[in-house]
């Protein structure tokens, strides 16, 4: 396992993907809110000596502390969209739950970002954990602790020391069933605690993502012990993390203040960070052209303005790892489920070159010069290079025609099921939650499933109280549903939506095919073999058309930065929710 701690930046050259005043250095692509990340090292302290190259094709890098000027102090001003169902990371599941809890809670592993660490190099190192050791059979982990980690010096816990007791209390809440995370772990068959510092997993089964599951936001924080009646998680944050909580104001802001005691020494670089809750989209745009938000989402819409405008303003371009998808009922008495072609019809009245264009502006930006990708989701986004199977590809054989748009052969096709015109369909989503360019696509599907002869009567879904604990966790609706998937570290985690029981199976779905190809992935630890599973996963599921991906998620996204940020090329997972740790800890003001 040795791969895992190699220090990052012992051969990383640093890769500038920013735009400035000069133009377009180059783009990748990331999701329309800030997609942030951090800096490890599995020694846990020195955070200088990234190896940038000196002249001459062969040259020796040299070591360079990108932190040796850094300004310390000042508060990080950014924003969410609304108020989190919930702060305690196991009592809601939302995306703005699990954001919030990277700020104060240390998970045990977590992302290598740094300066200069691609997106398709990031990989677990430590962040509680100290080591990991593997049997011979890879089916028991054994975890040490790290002997400086220290809770927050706040009652009741009072910046005493990590220990196993507090591991073992927040497995509880994982396997909790209100929480619904225990599915998302299901290879686990149980945890033990030999001493106050050493924690023992056992697998049912070798599990390839084993350290990606553990360096999830979607799974594994680590609370207090004391969190069992000592305090209420549901409205104070006690953790070990790079950030205190400090205090949160219903509709207004959520504040946090730097932890002195984090074992990273001297980080984070400022002093506080404030989240103003803002949910419209202009209203963020107009607060980051004023400088009262350090960052912010952009839509290719306002790419070019906001470049014009914003004097030095910093530009950033990823592909996030979030997939949107349409979604059915898993009524066996709908039409849906009894025929596969009704599906199948959807997805190729899908105009997808065209829902990106609409969301990414890629014919625009192109124009203008700067390098934008229209890729086509699979089940896996196109932000997963890694394992992500082009639609286009000759290799998805049969399934590829089933992403392709064609609204001749899709009537065609619906026709042929049987589908009743007079048949109307409720089409829900929750909006103005996720963004500009989410919204824009999901209303683009109303008019492309009328298009094809499906009455649709929409509804839209308060996020809070609707959309996330009843449509999306429970399944609980009639009709056709859109929404982004939970991003996933790996691919992993994208399958599991077709694995009986998993927690993002929202349809219920039950295909002995894919469960069996998910099985074999999982125990998998031949690197290319894993990567072929998944490519099966794709073709198997494009014939099939479970679900309907589509473009939210698969264009190129755009953050922006106040040109006295000091962000230094230091991005984490796109479109996860670990950047409070991989990342502001080591950004700084310049001003």
């Amino acid at each position: 396992m040795a791969e895992y701690w190699d220090r990052y930046w012992r051969t990383r050259s640093n890769r500038r993907r920013f735009l400035g005043g000069v133009g377009v250095a180059s783009a990748g692509a990331a999701g329309l809110a800030l997609v942030g990340c951090g800096d490890d090292d599995s020694g846990g302290n020195n955070l200088s000596g990234l190896a940038t190259p000196t002249s001459g094709a062969n040259a020796t890098p040299t070591p360079v502390d990108v932190f040796a000027n850094a300004k310390r102090g000042g508060t990080f001003n950014t924003f969410t969209t609304g108020d989190a169902p919930s702060i305690d990371p196991y009592g809601n599941g939302s995306f703005q739950t699990k954001a919030l809890a990277s700020y104060t809670y240390s998970r045990l592993f977590k992302y290598n970002a740094g300066p200069g660490v691609k997106v398709a190099d990031l990989k677990p190192v430590p962040d509680l954990a100290e080591k990991a050791e593997v049997s011979a059979d890879g089916m028991t982990w054994t975890i040490t602790l790290r002997k400086d980690a220290k809770f927050h010096n706040v009652a009741p816990v009072n910046g005493r020391a990590v220990n196993t007791d507090d591991l073992k209390y927040s497995w509880s809440r994982v396997m909790d069933p209100k929480s619904g995370v225990a599915t998302r772990v299901p290879f686990i068959d149980g945890v033990s605690y030999p001493d106050a510092s050493t924690v023992v997993f056992k697998l049912k089964t070798p599990y390839a993502a084993f350290l990606d599951a553990l360096s999830d936001t979607n799974v594994f924080f680590i609370m207090p012990k004391e969190a069992d009646g000592g305090f209420d998680p549901a409205t104070k944050m006690i953790g070990s993390g790079p950030w205190i909580f400090d205090s949160y104001t219903p509709s207004v802001s959520y504040k946090f203040k730097k932890n002195p005691d984090w074992w990273v020494k001297g980080f984070p670089l400022m002093d506080a960070t404030n989240i103003s809750i803002i949910p419209q989209y202009a209203n963020q745009i107009a607060q980051f052209q004023t400088g009262n938000l350090d960052t912010v989402g952009i839509t290719a819409d306002d790419l070019i303005n906001v470049k014009n405008q914003v004097k030095g303003v910093q530009l950033y371009g990823e592909v996030s790892q979030l997939i949107s998808i349409l979604f059915f009922d898993s009524d066996p008495a709908s039409l849906w489920n009894k025929d596969p072609r009704i599906k199948q019809a959807i997805s190729m009245a899908i105009d997808r070159d065209g829902l990106t264009d609409l969301g990414y502006q890629t014919k625009k930006l192109t124009a203008a010069g700067i390098n934008v990708r229209g890729d086509w989701n699979n089940i896996i986004p196109a932000g997963l290079v890694k394992y992500w199977l082009d639609p286009k590809s000759p290799d998805m054989g049969d399934g590829a025609k089933n992403f392709k748009f064609d609204l001749t052969a899709a009537k065609a096709l619906l026709s042929a099921a049987g589908w009743n015109a007079n048949t109307e369909v409720t089409y829900q989503y929750s909006a103005n939650i996720y963004g500009a360019t989410f919204n824009a696509i999901g209303e683009a599907h109303i008019a492309m499933l009328n298009a094809l002869g499906i009455k649709t009567k929409t509804e839209t879904q308060d996020y809070a109280s609707k959309y996330k604990p009843q449509t999306f966790d429970k399944g609980n609706f009639s009709g056709i549903a859109y929404g982004y998937e939970t991003p996933f570290p790996e691919a992993g985690g994208y399958a599991a939506m077709f694995l009986p029981g998993a927690a993002n199976n929202h349809s219920k779905i039950s295909d002995a095919e894919l469960t069996d190809l998910w099985t074999k992935q999982a125990s998998e630890l031949d690197g290319e073999k894993r990567k072929a599973l998944f490519k099966q996963i794709q073709i198997a599921h494009g014939k099939k058309m479970y679900y309907i991906p589509t473009q939210a998620g698969a264009g190129t996204g755009w953050t922006g930065y106040r040109d006295w940020l000091q962000v230094n090329d230091i991005h984490t997972v796109p479109g996860s929710y670990g950047g409070a740790t991989e990342v502001t800890p080591f950004w700084w003001k310049s001003q």
